[in-house]
């Protein structure tokens, strides 16, 4: 499912006052890591992430390998930050009504 450009914009709107729920730190992306990832995006279906110093990889490249493992979308990636943004399977979560073009 690939967003359109408003709804790319509604997101990074919602993300603009999110503290990062995820780190990715020196170990890069491990299983593990994904997988508290995935409980996360699925507990929240938008989540700011953050890349440590100590990790070898760039925000750009840690959202992308990161959304393709966890079958996500990229909405955006600035500096050491990027935000994905996956729709729950979970009926408890309070889902993001996304714009229609």
């Amino acid at each position: 499912m690939a967003l359109t450009k408003k709804q790319t914009k509604q997101l990074r709107a919602l993300a603009n006052s999110l503290k990062p729920l995820f780190y990715v730190g020196k170990n890069d992306l491990t299983e593990a890591a994904i997988n508290q990832a995935d409980e996360t995006i699925e507990k929240h279906e938008l989540i700011k992430c953050a890349v440590q110093d100590g990790s070898g990889l760039t925000a750009k490249e840690a959202a992308e390998e990161l959304a393709a493992q966890l079958d996500a979308e990229v909405v955006q990636s600035i500096g050491n930050r990027f935000v994905l943004y996956r729709r729950s399977q979970r009926k408890d979560v309070e889902h993001i009504k996304l714009v229609r073009e």
